[in-house]
């Protein structure tokens, strides 16, 4: 494992850190994959409370193999949950039980989306609870994670002293959200910058079009997509942690593999290739979902990431797979976007601030024409669906 160091807590932190948002469904599996992290020398595992059920099962297995002083645990506090600052407390304390631990190395104020809700959590008295918190020992990073724009990200980090912070990030656009001028910002500072969706939901890992993978294999047959992705952010020396949320012991070990073979820098040649990929990029994908479930549930029942991963992938794969996944994910499951009432209830709890109920029309226009529609009505009815 290659270490990276935290320069304000002076921690070494794995250059492979663990997001704990989609743990398999199989909890032995979820065992097997945390401990084959941990003995593959992957310290940073982040998890959060309104993931489902990630921290009391991270907990459980930490706990039941005595691995916590191991690792840093990362969880966060998430904004739409605390209406008064009361709730700072009340959620804490519910963390701390979940993951069986008196204390927090990393912890995040979860999802800031611009300066609005930082001044709201100051309103509160987060500055306050956070001095305590600190001082008592129980939380010993504090930090936040962004989606929102590069220029509201820069005001925040000026405005408080931060520990580190998290930032989406990834080679399909180096400009999207707080981006390449939030992480060279925040390193400038000296503040840590962990990164999520590397893998964009998975979709620069299998989601490709075929000729961006083309091109991938044509320099490198040794190396995956997904590896692609992540030695171009290895290869950044103001990265610390990258965090893949894995989802098989499988994808541990290749991921594993892959941080442990990487050298930097890339080459010029090899960089080159990120540029022709991303232009194929630019012309398949019509929706930027990363499929994070933030918007859900829709009170519709409307899988909305199924519906815009089919979209996405009618352009980057054919229109025949496209149609297959949303056949099987969502109009035979009498889902269809064409039942959405355009409550908007989705649109605020998007991180890549999707204009949602605009983007549904535009799936159930492409896949759900006037023809297919009696072919996915007989589907319901063979299947016993309204």
């Amino acid at each position: 494992m290659q270490y990276r160091e935290d320069k304000i807590s002076g921690n070494k932190l794995s250059a492979l850190g663990l997001g704990c948002m989609r743990f398999p469904m199989d909890k032995s599996e979820t065992e097997r994959m945390v401990l084959a992290a941990i003995e593959g020398g992957v310290n940073f595992f982040d998890t959060a409370y309104i993931y489902p059920n990630s921290e009391k099962t991270l907990g459980n297995i930490l706990a039941k193999h005595d691995k916590r002083k191991d690792i840093f645990l990362a969880t966060k506090l998430p904004f739409s949950k605390c209406k008064s600052s009361a709730d700072f407390d009340r959620i804490f304390d519910e963390q701390l039980r979940r993951l069986q631990t008196d204390y927090i190395d990393y912890y995040f104020l979860h999802n800031i989306t611009g300066t609005t809700q930082w001044k709201k959590y100051k309103e509160l008295g987060i500055e306050e609870w956070i001095t305590k918190k600190k001082a008592s020992g129980e939380i010993k990073q504090i930090g936040f994670s962004f989606h929102g724009p590069s220029d509201e990200f820069l005001t925040i980090i000026a405005d408080y002293p931060w520990e580190f912070c998290m930032i989406q990030y990834n080679y399909s656009d180096v400009n999207y959200q707080a981006g390449v001028r939030g992480l060279k910002a925040a390193a400038e500072k000296g503040i840590p910058v962990k990164i999520m969706e590397p893998l964009l939901g998975g979709r620069l890992a299998t989601g490709l079009p075929k000729q961006a993978v083309r091109l991938f294999a044509e320099h490198s047959k040794d190396r995956s997509p997904a590896e692609w992705a992540l030695r171009w952010l290895w290869n950044q020396e103001e990265v610390t942690v990258v965090l893949s949320g894995m989802n098989s012991t499988q994808i541990m070990n290749s991921n594993l593999q892959s941080v442990n073979r990487f050298t930097a820098p890339l080459t010029k040649e090899e960089l080159a290739v990120y540029d022709e990929v991303v232009a194929e990029l630019k012309k398949a994908y019509k929706i930027n979902c990363t499929g994070c479930n933030y918007c859900l549930p829709c009170p519709k029942g409307i899988n909305i990431p199924s519906c815009f991963a089919a979209y996405n992938n009618s352009y980057s794969q054919n229109y025949a797979t496209g149609i297959m996944l949303y056949a099987t994910s969502t109009a035979v499951a009498a889902t269809s976007p064409r039942i959405c009432t355009a409550c908007g209830i989705c649109e605020p709890a998007c991180p890549q601030n999707l204009k949602i109920r605009k983007d549904l029309k535009a799936v159930a226009k492409r896949l759900e024409p006037l023809p297919l529609r009696a072919g996915f009505a007989v589907a319901r009815k063979v299947m016993g669906r309204k």
